[in-house]
């Protein structure tokens, strides 16, 4: 009776180590899978998407799914945990900061043209920054991302157009609120979740937007008083599970975007991405330069 229970016992733990070879093999051949599923947050990227790559996709036989988030937090999330095989929504600095705090590993594989963020205010008029430092009153209340890394990044960007410093005792890239040096206009930072801000106009005298949640609200990127000259580390990438990153379906999307196709998608001006920053590799591959 014992030996038949251990011979019981046996074969279980010897069928459990079978399943779990087997389930991890599976998911190493859904590398090179034909169902994908692709993350998005607010914006035009899934727009681009829907419209230029995956008819491309569905030609060589792909069945895709584009799934729409309404924050930044939840497509990471999403992917790490198998949920979905992709996002476009952030940029390198977005990623590494989202991968050292959870502890996940995600890879950013190419980048694609990016919506940069802007200054937008419906108190003022003014078409430039000169035009609005000479009306800008004192006290204002100046809204911006609240995610670390974009919160340092709309403090950068308020620095390189004169409107205050941040301390030299501070990385710039981790600044918030509190490391603000010089301002000479006594502006109100106020921290608001991204989809906030464009809504945040009524009340505030200035709002920095990033460009997706800017267009998602029906801004438009030319509407701006300022936009952002956006550094390599901040355009969008297509980023995936890293034991995914040499799969074909990664290989066949960025053949897509940088596809014909998708250039003369991208510069119909009938779809006003024209303020859209070009990644290296386009402008190299087209010989159209950046506005």
């Amino acid at each position: 009776m014992k030996k038949t229970k251990l011979i019981t016992i046996a074969l279980l733990i010897v069928y459990s180590f079978i399943s779990s070879s087997c389930g991890n093999a599976s998911k190493e051949s859904s590398a090179d899978r034909k169902d994908i599923s692709v993350g998005f947050s607010p914006g035009p990227y899934s727009d681009l998407f829907k419209a230029a790559i995956q008819p491309a996709l569905e030609k060589k036989g792909y069945n895709v799914k584009v799934v729409e988030f309404t924050d930044w937090v939840t497509p990471n999330l999403a992917l790490a945990n198998n949920e979905i095989d992709a996002n476009i929504y952030q940029n390198t600095l977005y990623r590494q900061n989202f991968c050292d705090t959870k502890g996940v590993d995600l890879t950013a594989t190419f980048s694609v043209p990016t919506a940069a963020l802007g200054l937008y205010s419906d108190k003022y008029k003014a078409q430039n920054v000169d035009e609005l430092k000479a009306q800008l009153q004192p006290g204002g209340i100046v809204s911006v991302p609240n995610d670390a890394v974009n919160l340092a990044r709309a403090l950068r960007f308020l620095r390189s157009i004169g409107l205050l410093t941040i301390k030299s005792t501070v990385d710039d890239k981790t600044a918030t609120e509190n490391d603000i040096d010089e301002n000479p206009f006594e502006l109100k930072i106020v921290p608001l979740e991204a989809a906030q801000l464009p809504r945040s106009l009524d009340g505030s005298t200035l709002a920095v937007i990033p460009g997706n949640y800017a267009i998602s609200s029906g801004l438009k990127l030319s509407s701006s008083i300022v936009g952002e000259a956006l550094p390599s580390e901040l355009l969008i990438w297509f980023v995936v599970n890293t034991k995914d990153a040499n799969a074909q379906f990664v290989k066949d999307v960025q053949e897509a975007y940088e596809s014909e196709d998708f250039k003369n998608y991208f510069e119909d001006p009938t779809h006003e991405y024209d303020r859209f920053q070009r990644p290296q590799w386009y402008v190299d591959k087209w010989n159209i330069q950046n506005r």
